[in-house]
């Protein structure tokens, strides 16, 4: 059982910075950060693979959002740049036993509790 604990959610204004940080208890692979605003579904934003060679984004994330992972600390992150009002969401860390860069919220076995980003205009 691997138990993943999110931290870095805030209120930020738009054109800000944000880091989200996602620590977990044992060894994983994969890791991704999906997000969900009240009364949509959850989705994708980005993933990793084990090594970090591989990586994904949501298109609407691309060339504003970083994942990255520190294996040692067995710690994923996300940083958030040029942040939107439409950014808003709680955002959550999830991990999957499956090899490459899962996409899907299916692929993925275990997820955190989530923490919430602000974006005001």
């Amino acid at each position: 059982q691997v138990q993943l604990i999110e931290s870095g959610g805030g209120l930020v204004q738009a054109g800000g910075s944000l880091r989200l940080s996602c620590a977990a208890s044992g060894r994983t692979y994969a890791m991704g950060w999906f997000r969900q605003a009240p009364g949509k579904e959850r989705e994708f934003v980005a993933a990793i693979s084990r090594s970090s060679a591989s990586t994904y984004y949501a298109d609407s994330v691309k060339d504003r959002f970083t994942i990255s992972r520190d294996n040692a600390q067995n710690t994923v992150y996300l940083q958030m740049n040029s942040l939107k009002p439409e950014d808003t969401a709680r955002y959550y860390c999830a991990a999957s036993m499956w090899v490459g860069v899962p996409k899907k919220l299916d692929e993925y076995n275990y997820w955190g509790q989530g923490t919430q980003v602000t974006v005001s205009s």
